[in-house]
């Protein structure tokens, strides 16, 4: 039987959290007591998963009534005033408790290209989501979990990448910013710990999504990448749901801080 009530009274944040690996959080947290608020782009080609994450929110809570709230904010992570709007939002959300206690830093992009010829626009927004994305929402919520609230407190989560550790042919613009993301939740543990800020980074393997459902499609790389992982397959999102639920419950992960937890389902022991 599934622990239950591991979050129950918190509020988190997550960005980009309406599809891939941060709704599969987000559906996560909200089964574990948790309120939460996700940001997303508020593009109206990307309306129909907004509309369907309340929906599926909306049952989990006809289910039990002890499960999470949702709500949303849209906005671009690569605008500072998306940050504070956010964590703004979720102090509200949290009701009289107001408090933010989790942030999970997800949004990102990932569109493969060949060194010779990436294009400086496709690099600059790469890293601005990426890293300058995940620095504006991590100081944001750092500013709100240690100065605004008491006690202060919280844990932050960062989606990096087993990207952060090997290299990529077609992800050159890539895989510098998930390093930059783990360092970025290096530096902000020991900047933070002071304030009883917890700060972790997700490194998810293969998972199959939004941002490589084309590349997975190939029959023959697919195949290929499945045979290198040991547990035989490709991740799901539901499979980070685990691992962000324990770095953000304190009873489970309440001295763990500057990790870096691998979802890879094996793959980076077995690249040889």
């Amino acid at each position: 039987m599934p622990l239950k009530g591991l979050l129950a009274g918190k509020t988190a944040i997550i960005t980009g959290g309406t599809t891939g690996i941060g709704r599969a959080i987000c559906l996560g947290y909200l089964r574990q007591g948790c309120n939460v608020v996700v940001n997303h782009l508020g593009l109206e080609k990307d309306q129909v998963h907004l509309d369907s994450l309340i929906a599926e929110a909306s049952a989990i809570l006809a289910e039990d009534p002890a499960a999470g709230r949702l709500a949303h904010e849209a906005g671009d992570v690569r605008q500072v005033a998306t940050a504070a709007k956010l964590v703004a939002t979720a102090v509200e959300h949290s009701g009289p408790a107001q408090r933010l206690d989790i942030c999970v830093s997800n949004a990102g992009v990932c569109t493969f290209a060949d060194f010779l010829t990436l294009s400086p626009d496709l690099l600059e927004t790469t890293f601005r989501t990426n890293v300058d994305g995940a620095f504006y929402v991590t100081q944001a919520a750092a500013r709100q979990m240690a100065l605004h609230q008491s006690p202060p407190g919280g844990s932050i989560i960062g989606m990096s990448s087993i990207s952060a550790l090997v290299g990529g042919g077609l992800q050159t613009h890539y895989t510098p910013t998930k390093a930059g993301v783990t360092s970025l939740m290096q530096s902000t543990a020991v900047a933070l710990g002071k304030y009883g800020i917890r700060c972790n980074a997700l490194l998810p393997g293969t998972i199959r999504t939004q941002l490589n459902e084309e590349d997975l499609a190939d029959d023959a790389k697919r195949n290929y990448m499945e045979g290198r992982i040991p547990l035989g397959r490709t991740g799901d999102p539901a499979d980070l749901a685990g691992p962000a639920i324990f770095l953000a419950c304190e009873e489970l992960s309440g001295y763990v801080t500057g990790a870096q937890l691998l979802v890879d389902g094996g793959l980076f022991v077995n690249l040889q």
